[in-house]
């Protein structure tokens, strides 16, 4: 456990605890300010795997590092709110492709460009070198 006091962070507060606390507001502020164009964190994650091509629905679940189970509710919900269809694999009767719509592709880019002004916002006290090592060290963090 590291002993240091920082804004927002109790003395004695783990490094692990800190980042979870830290996921946790980002998410919320974020979830905050997409609702706004019909969006969540997990359905704007959803539209930007697909902006590049159809994927089957395993796949998303994979990428998206949640259960198949949980990956077909949320894209029954975005089919219904026709930002999703699902296609046949032509290679592959037994899988089921996800592919963006053209709805889907406009609130992907209102969701971004939202996305991107929260980001403004929560980094705003931070300097170009605080990022450059915040981008560092969750890097090394993700590599494990």
């Amino acid at each position: 456990m590291v002993a240091t006091e920082s804004r927002g962070v109790a003395a004695g507060t783990s490094p692990v605890d800190a980042l979870l606390r830290a996921h946790h507001a980002v998410g919320t502020r974020l979830d905050d300010v997409l609702v706004g164009h019909g969006l969540s964190v997990a359905k704007l994650g959803i539209l930007r795997q697909l902006a590049g091509k159809p994927l089957p629905l395993g796949a998303l679940a994979q990428r998206q590092s949640c259960v198949r189970s949980n990956i077909t509710q949320l894209i029954d919900r975005m089919e219904a709110e026709g930002l999703v269809r699902r296609l046949a694999d032509p290679d592959d009767r037994r899988v089921t492709l996800a592919e963006i719509t053209p709805t889907g592709m406009a609130r992907l880019q209102a969701g971004l460009a939202a996305q991107d002004e929260a980001e403004r916002t929560l980094l705003q006290g931070f300097s170009d070198d605080d990022v450059q090592a915040l981008l560092r060290l969750l890097g090394r963090l993700a590599a494990g």
